[in-house]
């Protein structure tokens, strides 16, 4: 499996170069999608409408987090990344 589109240099930029970063947010990110998909809308209902939920439908969920990220639409701290690593 490769990444065509977002390119993985974009990716990097957003996420400080940082591959492992770029991994766990966009991991966390397609859970999120993938929870709201599923209709286990805990966290994911909070930051999504019911519009680009229907959005959404047919899609692979870490594909729209990539394109997610690719145009800063996630944020993240990266601290508390480094602290869940600890």
């Amino acid at each position: 499996m490769s990444i065509v589109e977002p390119r993985i240099d974009t990716l990097l930029d957003k996420t400080e170069e940082d591959k492992y970063l770029l991994c766990a947010v966009a991991s966390k990110r397609a859970r999120d999608i993938n929870d709201m998909m599923r209709g286990q809308r805990d966290r994911a209902v909070a930051r999504q409408s019911v519009s680009e939920i229907a959005e959404f439908a047919g899609r692979k969920p870490l594909s729209l987090a990539m394109e997610e990220i690719a145009r800063g639409e996630v944020s993240y701290d990266k601290k508390s990344f480094e602290e869940a690593e600890s």
